[in-house]
C-alpha cells in the first residue's frame, strides 16, 4: 500500500499545481488519459472536449464512480510547496483530491481479477459551471449503470471519517434575474416617470419573507440577493433596475414554492408602483438524494474499512452529482480531509493523508455494490 500512497500523493500534487476552470480542463484531461492508459485502464472514446470516462472489469452489472475535475478562478494563498502554478486559478474545492481518490480506487479495482462486473470511472468536467454532469449523461454512458457513487472532501471532518446521510446532502440551486422596468426621467422631476429603484428595493425587502413566512420553519430554504444594478449617473432616474440572486433548498416542494413566490412578489410589487417585472429563471441542479439502500451500504463499508462514520452535515451549496441521481440511484458521501479554511477560500487545503483511506473506501464500496445490485 505504500507504493499506492506514494503514487496518489504524486498525482494529487501534480493536479493541485495544474488547475483549470470549467470547460477548459484540457491539460488535466490529457494527463488523466495518459495516466489511465499507462496503467492498463480502458478509456472510452466519447465526444467530450474535456473530461474522461474509463472502465475496469467486464460484463454486467455496471457501477459508476464519479470525480469532478475543474477548479475555481481564485488566486491561491496557501503557501503549500505544491500550490497552483496557474495564476488566478486554484483547486479550492478539492476536485484534485476527488480525482486522485478515484484514480486510486481504479488502481485497486484493476488488480482484482474477480471483479464481478464493470466499474465506469467518470472524470467529469465543469461541476462548478455547472453543466458537466449533463454533458456526461448525453453521451449515454450511464444508460446501463445500476448505481453511481460520488464524494466530496470535507474540512469539517477529520481524516479517517466519512460523512454519510440518507436523503439530501446538498441543496438545489437556482439563479434568477428580475428586470424592474419603469420609465426614465430627469431626477428633478420623478413625477414624470416611474422610478424602478424603489420597486427593486421593496422587492428585496419582501423577498426575505418567502423563507420566514411561506416555508415551514423546520424546512431548509434560502433566498439571497447578490447583485443589484440601476442607472449610470447621478441626475437621471433610469428606465430599469436589475435584481439578481439565488435560491437554495432541500426539497422539490420548497423549490417550487420559492420560485412561484419570487415571481408573484416581483410582479405584484411592480404593479403596485405602476412598473413591470420580467423574471429570467435559470434552474441548476436539484438536491442530492441518497437512497436508503445505498446509504446503508456506504455506512457498512466505511465501518468495515475501519473508518469513523458521522451523519453528513447538510449544506445549501449545490452539487451537480444530483443530476445523475435524477436518472439512477446512488450515494454521495463526504470524506474527511482535516481542518482547513472553507471550500472556495484562497487558503483551502486538504490533508494528503486522506487519499489512501478514501481510495480504499471507494474501491471497497463499488465492489460491494455488485452484490447489493442483485438483491
Amino acid at each position: 500500500m505504500e507504493a499506492l500512497e506514494n503514487f496518489l500523493c504524486k498525482e494529487f500534487y501534480w493536479l493541485h499545481r495544474h488547475p483549470e476552470v470549467s470547460f477548459e480542463e484540457v491539460e488535466t484531461t490529457a494527463h488523466l488519459y495518459n495516466l489511465l492508459v499507462e496503467n492498463g485502464v480502458r478509456v472510452l472514446d466519447l465526444p467530450l472536449k474535456t473530461g474522461i470516462v474509463a472502465e475496469v472489469g467486464a460484463g454486467g452489472p455496471v457501477m459508476a464512480l464519479r470525480a469532478d475535475i475543474d477548479a475555481l478562478p481564485i488566486t491561491e494563498q496557501t503557501g503549500l510547496p505544491y500550490q497552483s502554478e496557474n495564476t488566478g486559478v486554484m483547486h479550492a474545492c478539492g476536485h484534485d483530491f476527488h480525482m486522485a481518490s478515484v484514480l486510486g480506487a481504479a488502481m485497486l479495482l484493476r488488480e482484482q481479477k474477480s471483479l464481478p462486473g464493470t466499474v465506469r470511472l467518470i472524470f467529469q468536467p465543469a461541476e462548478e459551471a455547472p453543466g458537466g454532469a449533463k454533458l456526461i449523461m448525453d453521451t449515454g454512458v450511464l444508460d446501463d449503470v445500476q448505481a453511481i457513487f460520488g464524494l466530496h472532501c470535507s474540512p469539517l471532518l477529520p481524516v479517517g471519517t466519512m460523512g454519510i446521510r440518507e436523503g439530501a446532502v446538498t441543496a438545489s440551486v437556482d439563479r434568477f434575474l428580475i428586470y424592474f422596468r419603469g420609465k426614465g426621467t430627469h431626477a428633478a422631476h420623478p413625477e414624470r416617470g416611474i422610478d424602478p429603484i424603489p420597486v427593486a428595493a421593496a422587492f428585496i425587502q419582501a423577498a426575505q419573507t418567502i423563507v420566514t413566512r411561506n416555508i415551514e420553519p423546520s424546512e431548509a430554504g434560502l433566498v439571497s440577493i447578490t447583485h443589484v444594478e440601476a442607472g449610470n449617473t447621478w441626475n437621471v432616474i433610469p428606465d430599469e433596475a436589475l435584481v439578481e440572486g439565488t435560491t437554495r433548498c432541500l426539497s422539490a416542494e420548497t423549490r417550487a414554492l420559492i420560485r412561484r413566490r419570487i415571481r408573484e412578489l416581483a410582479e405584484q410589487i411592480a404593479a403596485a408602483y405602476g412598473a413591470e417585472a420580467v423574471t429570467d429563471w435559470y434552474e441548476g441542479p436539484p438536491a442530492t438524494d441518497n437512497m436508503q439502500k445505498w446509504t446503508a451500504l456506504a455506512r457498512r463499508i466505511a465501518h468495515e474499512q475501519n473508518l469513523s462514520v458521522e451523519e453528513a452535515p447538510t449544506s445549501l451549496a449545490g452539487e451537480d452529482f444530483a443530476f445523475y441521481q435524477e436518472r439512477l440511484p446512488g450515494c454521495f458521501v463526504l470524506a474527511g480531509t482535516g481542518a482547513s479554511a472553507a471550500n472556495h477560500n484562497a487558503k483551502f487545503q486538504v490533508d494528503p493523508c486522506a487519499l489512501l483511506p478514501t481510495a480504499s473506501y471507494l474501491a471497497a464500496l463499488v465492489r460491494a455494490s455488485f452484490a447489493e445490485s442483485k438483491d
